[in-house]
């Protein structure tokens, strides 16, 4: 990195934080603060929304998924505006009408109390551990490829993002996370046109594109039920659905997002404004991703992407056998090479055929190098799909592009944390600490909901200080979100569409559901993408037993 990098990277961060700041110092009460003041147009909304889940793991491990597994990634998202309409449809009503500041009021008022505090509970819990990993996740990696000190990344990206949090409030989040998704784009744009005019003259944008299709890297729909298939049209229409609805509908980081709009049209407008852009968005992503591995069919690659794993081989016994593999990486390259700059390789299906011949044996290659590392240190990822893209920013792209994509990263790494410690601070003070300061005074909840902001913060930068799985972080958090959302899922669906249904019901059923959901986890019986579906099911089952036993009258 040049001092340009480091100047494009510094003034981004910190004209996003001063920029926050200067925004929204200043809160009366905790209207103010936690929704904003209901200012918020619906681009704004719809831009905050895809901000909060847009995080720095998106633009770190998307593109590195597409360079290795094509674009079916994008299917997982065809669920996504189906999602949408629904919330739109019944979940935003509900909590505009009710003037509720967080979804768990709408909880108390539906049902009781302790529904309302159990399920902001589980919100809590799963919620504060995501964030950490979010904070954790783009630290580590760019600890490895910049060679800084991982606990002082955690730190400076967790310090930063609760400072201006803590100050501006929500606002504060959903202004500032407007600049970051303008840097996010353009960077993201940037370094696609870079990818594109870096190809060999006679290599065109249609003939990258044939070369990755030559790949099976376009293969976009998968309409087979191969349930060994996760990304298929048919899992992203139906379990995409599922997960959206647990996402957006009942998690308070995205509930607060669009809870800040100006009325129940901007936020409507900006759920489906998301709902629309979220596909393109994702599926532009995948394709950078797919350019990249075109762009490394004519530039050598390393055998393996992440530097520390490589470091790790070479200083131990198994030094000489990595060796000989890196140098037959190289000998593939350059097969390689002899077939695709032949003048007719897209008109000659032969050299094509010989092409993947020679593809085939350097991904069988590559596959050897990862069990290599393996053997040496189990404990340091060896699937590098998180290091693919941002090994291509640092070694490949010119100078001042490559502080602008450093700061896309930690901009998203920003943006959702942000917006996970808004609304954890957020529930922690409207569902927990006001039943125990009931009349206080407007400024009082406001100065709690800092202090939350700042505990939760510390929270969050404590668990990214002690993590020590980064092999399954993307897995991680999926599962952490998993464990919990199908219970909460199945209280808002009960809450909204099946009326006889009372709180004493849901509420043992949700305590039954849960215990049941992370008992079917510990003996790992099914894939966690299906404790989803799961607690949702097992939580509406079991309290329409309950409630059938406890026999409660439905108040008129």
């Amino acid at each position: 990195m040049g001092n340009i990098d480091w100047m494009i990277l510094g003034f981004t961060l910190i004209f996003i934080i001063l920029y926050g700041i200067r925004k929204n110092n200043s809160h009366k009460n905790i209207q103010d603060y936690i929704k904003g003041g209901n200012k918020a147009s619906w681009f704004t909304v719809g831009l905050s929304v895809m901000a909060t889940q847009a995080s720095a793991i998106t633009f770190l491990s998307t593109p590195g998924q597409a360079f290795n597994d094509g674009m079916g990634f994008v299917q997982f998202y065809f669920g996504l505006p189906f999602a949408m309409v629904i919330i739109c449809l019944f979940f935003l009503p509900v909590y505009h009408k009710l003037k509720v500041f967080t979804a768990y009021e709408f909880l108390e008022k539906r049902f009781d109390l302790k529904t309302r505090i159990l399920t902001a509970i589980l919100f809590l819990i799963q919620r504060g551990l995501a964030a950490g990993i979010t904070i954790y996740a783009p630290a580590i990696i760019l600890s490895v490829v910049l060679g800084w000190d991982l606990k002082m990344l955690i730190v400076i990206i967790g310090f930063l993002v609760v400072f201006y949090t803590m100050i501006g409030g929500t606002q504060a989040v959903s202004v500032t996370q407007k600049q970051q998704m303008f840097i996010i784009f353009s960077g993201m744009i940037a370094a696609f046109i870079f990818i594109v005019c870096a190809l060999p003259e006679n290599i065109n944008f249609s003939n990258a594109l044939e070369l990755a299709g030559i790949n099976k890297k376009l293969n976009v729909l998968d309409f087979s039920f191969d349930p060994n298939n996760r990304y298929t049209f048919w899992s992203g229409i139906t379990g995409g659905l599922f997960l959206a609805l647990s996402y957006f509908g009942t998690d308070q980081s995205q509930v607060q997002r669009y809870l800040s709009g100006k009325s129940l049209k901007e936020s409507q407008r900006g759920l489906i404004m998301n709902g629309f852009l979220k596909i393109p968005m994702q599926f532009f992503i995948l394709l950078t991703g797919v350019m990249v591995f075109v762009f490394f069919q004519f530039e050598k690659a390393p055998i393996h992407f992440n530097k520390n794993a490589i470091e790790k081989v070479k200083e131990s016994t198994h030094r000489t056998a990595f060796v000989e593999l890196e140098k037959l990486n190289d000998q593939l390259h350059l097969e390689k090479q002899q077939y695709i700059n032949e003048t007719s390789f897209f008109e000659s299906e032969p050299l094509k055929e010989k092409y993947l011949q020679v593809q085939n044996q350097y991904e069988q290659n590559r596959k050897a190098a990862k069990k290599l590392i393996e053997q040496v240190e189990p404990k340091v990822e060896s699937n590098d799909k998180d290091y693919v893209f941002i090994y291509f920013i640092l070694e490949h792209l010119p100078r001042g592009l490559i502080g602008l994509l450093l700061a896309v990263i930690l901009s998203a790494a920003m943006s959702s944390s942000a917006s996970e410690i808004n609304a954890l601070s957020a529930t922690s003070v409207v569902d927990l600490y006001k039943r125990f300061k009931p009349n206080s005074e407007p400024k009082h909840y406001v100065w709690a909901t800092k202090v939350f902001t700042v505990l939760w913060g510390c929270i969050a930068i404590l668990f990214a200080m002690v993590g020590n799985l980064f092999e399954n972080l993307i897995q991680l958090i999926n599962i952490i979100g998993s464990l919990f959302y199908g219970t909460i899922l199945g209280i808002f669906l009960i809450a909204i569409f099946i009326k006889f249904i009372r709180g004493k019901a849901v509420f043992f059923a949700a305590i039954i559901s849960e215990i049941m959901v992370l008992y079917v986890y510990k003996i790992d019986i099914v894939s966690f993408l299906w404790l989803n579906v799961i607690g949702s099911i097992l939580t509406i089952m079991l309290a329409i037993i309950l409630q059938a036993i406890f026999k409660e009258t439905v108040k008129a």
